[in-house]
């Protein structure tokens, strides 16, 4: 669907990284692990980008989580970031299959801005009493709030700045159950590392759900 939404709340979740959270226009439905695209007309150009759910589902509001690179990010992210109560932007979708269906045991493996859907995700498999473990490699950790929230509600959480420790991480995250379902967000390098580190703890990456932020 295409939809102009109004912002309900933005606020600073870490390092360069904002939680922007919208009003949910009617008919709107989405799952934690789909994304939207975001556009709006800035000093006289149009801007479009895609930005997955870090809710773990939409009710009222549904909420973006959004990184600004301070020396590469260009006039949108800046767009995004000046975003507060009652602003509007165009928005379409949801799209994507790579979202959280119910799965008995969840793990998911974040990368940088993967770390929107991976929260998201992790939330609403807990709250719906399943199981969920969280992978996170970062230099600059967003979302660490809720991240030690998810740990102490009995979810596995590992947060890495190490490249070298994500596959000792991913080989204990795995189980191996034919209930457990496998998630990698994040840019190209990591979504190569994340399936190289699955298959290596025995895992099978062909079924994995993967979103190449690119």
């Amino acid at each position: 669907m295409d939809a102009t939404v109004t912002v309900a709340a933005a606020h600073d979740v870490g390092p360069g990284t904002v939680a922007i959270e919208f009003e949910t226009p009617a008919e709107f439905e989405a799952n934690p692990g789909q994304f939207v695209k975001l556009s709006a007309d800035v000093d006289g150009e149009s801007y479009a980008r895609f930005y997955t759910l870090s809710s773990p589902g939409v009710t009222d509001t549904f909420e973006v989580t959004v990184g600004i690179d301070p020396e590469e990010g260009g006039p949108f992210s800046r767009h995004l970031e000046s975003l507060s109560a009652g602003d509007t932007i165009d928005l379409s979708g949801p799209f994507g299959q790579s979202y959280y269906d119910g799965e008995d045991r969840v793990v998911v493996l974040a990368g940088g801005p993967g770390i929107g859907p991976a929260v998201g995700i992790a939330e609403a498999a807990v709250a719906d009493g399943n199981e969920a473990a969280v992978v996170y490699l970062d230099d600059a950790p967003a979302h660490e709030d809720r991240l030690d929230a998810l740990g102490n509600d009995g979810a596995s959480v590992v947060v890495t700045d190490d490249d070298a420790d994500l596959s000792d991480a991913v080989a204990a995250a795995l189980t191996g159950s034919e209930a457990e379902q496998v998630f990698v967000y994040g840019f190209a390098d990591f979504v190569d590392a994340a399936v190289e580190a699955i298959e290596a703890a025995g895992g099978d990456a062909d079924a994995a759900k993967v979103e190449n932020f690119g």
